[in-house]
């Protein structure tokens, strides 16, 4: 059982973790700069953690640079006020997401004018459903060895979904519930104390009012775990944070 538990959180957290940092923080927004060997390590480390799940980062950006753009109206790739439901809601950005990914949506050009890391091959590769099967099927086999009983497979589908699961989470509760530190147009909010279990990503509120700042926390109660990961990263000097405008 213990194996099982460390495994699920192991993959959750390594998941999110990338998720906010590479395809949100990097890919979306460029909250700081890297070498192109150290982008890579991250853009292969997105891959692999999220594996079933994996979200290409250049249509990642895109959706979210939309999502910014059209904030809680009716072009919001993912605003929870025009669904009845979470999983509505997932499969609109789901079939958003794929356009973009493919190819068969072309964005407007405002929505690629800034960076946007790319590595064709890799992309391909985990887009690809024979890579996410066998991925799937590497979950599940963990799951066969060590798991004490049938039940703990219910945790299963969380894996294989668990880059969109995590996005969902922070779009549907992120525009739904909690507080305001600021009046930004939309329906943005703060959600404590999941605002701290998602490494940040829940205080969607402070980042709507400044979109390009690192730091998602303002208040002395809201810790945002992903930006005190990369302070210490931009001290080794393995990323340089920019200064928010």
């Amino acid at each position: 059982m213990l194996i099982i538990i460390l495994f699920f959180f192991t993959h959750w957290f390594l998941s999110l973790f990338f998720h906010s940092f590479f395809l949100h923080r990097y890919a979306s927004h460029k909250m700081y700069t890297t070498s192109k060997t150290w982008e890579k390590f991250f853009y292969f480390s997105t891959w692999l953690v999220q594996g079933s799940s994996f979200l290409v980062p250049s249509a990642y950006g895109i959706m979210h640079r939309m999502h910014h753009a059209y904030s809680d109206t009716d072009k919001d790739p993912h605003s929870p006020h025009f669904f009845k439901d979470i999983w509505r809601m997932m499969i609109h950005t789901a079939n958003i997401f794929h356009a973009l990914a493919t190819g068969k949506n072309k964005p407007a050009p405002e929505f690629t004018k800034e960076y946007l890391p790319s590595w064709n091959k890799l992309d391909k590769l985990g887009h690809s459903m024979i890579t996410r099967i066998l991925f799937g099927l590497a979950y599940t086999s963990v799951y066969i060895l060590f798991a004490p009983n049938a039940w703990w497979f219910l945790l299963l589908p969380i894996h294989f979904l668990m880059g969109p699961i995590q996005g969902a989470i922070v779009n549907w509760c992120g525009h739904k519930y909690g507080y305001s530190n600021y009046n930004n147009g939309d329906h943005s909010k703060n959600t404590s104390p999941w605002g701290i279990l998602l490494m940040g990503e829940l205080f969607q509120n402070n980042h709507h009012h400044a979109k390009n700042n690192a730091n998602f926390a303002r208040r002395w109660f809201e810790f945002d775990g992903t930006y005190l990961i990369m302070l210490l990263m931009h001290r080794l000097t393995v990323i340089k944070l920019r200064r928010s405008e």
